[in-house]
């Protein structure tokens, strides 16, 4: 477990509803230690994201929260290919995969402000290389490491897609990224 995947879960957690956690909650949910999820929480105190309670902590500051999550978050890619397509016939020819940046904010938020070439996924990227092997030219196909959190999930949740747009540089991503942020100040604040 991962102080990232600590800040994925909160943020998971937070999006239905959730805003007071447990320390031991977060460690058994992700079969962690309870002394990662503390060192995660102590940058999250000192900015005034979440205030520490008697038996855990509460989110105070959500969107706060989000955007450190956001700076600190990493885009792991452990496949990435060109493929000679577009990216509604790349996101049509995946095996079973959770979609995360452009193709998850489409397909399970509605959000869909610009157009887009490249199909972000979590999932198998063994199946995913089979699928689309190895090709020329700029890439367009990413399979990215898939957070402990995320396993057990069906959709990526939308704080995630906001900490992957955060992430890519494209205009074009910064135009997901700020309407995801909207939707979550929404559902968050």
């Amino acid at each position: 477990m991962r102080v990232e995947d600590v800040y994925g879960y909160i943020a998971a957690m937070a999006e239905k509803g959730k805003k007071e956690l447990t320390q031991k909650e977060i460690a058994d949910a992700m079969n962690g230690s309870i002394g990662t999820v503390n060192y995660a929480l102590k940058p999250l105190v000192g900015i005034g994201a979440i205030t520490k309670r008697r038996r855990g902590f509460l989110l105070m500051a959500p969107m706060k929260f989000l955007t450190y999550w956001a700076v600190k978050h990493k885009i792991r890619a452990l496949y990435s290919t060109h493929y000679p397509g577009t990216a509604e016939e790349i996101e049509g020819a995946m095996p079973e995969v959770i979609f995360s940046a452009y193709s998850g904010a489409k397909f399970y938020y509605g959000i869909n402000p610009s157009d887009y070439g490249e199909v972000y996924v979590y999932g198998n990227c063994g199946v995913v290389e089979k699928r689309f092997p190895p090709g020329k030219g700029r890439e367009n196909v990413f399979c990215l490491e898939m957070p402990e959190y995320l396993k057990n999930m069906e959709k990526a949740p939308l704080s995630l897609l906001y900490a992957d747009f955060f992430n890519i540089p494209t205009w074009y991503a910064t135009e997901f990224f700020r309407e995801v942020g909207v939707k979550l100040h929404e559902i968050l604040e």
